[in-house]
């Protein structure tokens, strides 16, 4: 997996009560953690549904990360695709120069 964190600012992001209160009542509502991309048990991480910092628990679910099915990589990947097609960095070769014999 590439990237990862690697300069990522989203941990400081999360409100300061992320794992005293905010991971414990997402358990106790869905104790189980039935992923909520395919449906299945064993969700082994806290998903925000829309992308943002909407950290409210109507936005927050469980999905597989480490096990499989790897529903949450394949999800975040998908994200970070379209987030790079909207946005695309410029080219990072030099424009053609003319030659100088044609000038």
């Amino acid at each position: 997996m590439s990237g990862g964190w690697k300069g990522s600012t989203r941990r400081q992001r999360l409100p300061s009560n992320w794992e005293s209160a905010t991971r414990p009542a997402a358990h106790a509502r869905n104790p189980e953690h039935i992923c909520h991309l395919c449906g299945q048990p064993g969700g082994d991480y806290l998903d925000h549904k829309n992308p943002g910092d909407d950290h409210s628990l109507d936005n927050l679910d469980w999905a597989h990360d480490r096990v499989a099915p790897h529903c949450h990589r394949y999800k975040s990947s998908q994200e970070g695709n379209a987030a790079k097609a909207a946005n695309p960095r410029p080219g990072r070769r030099r424009p053609p120069e003319q030659h100088p014999g044609l000038r």
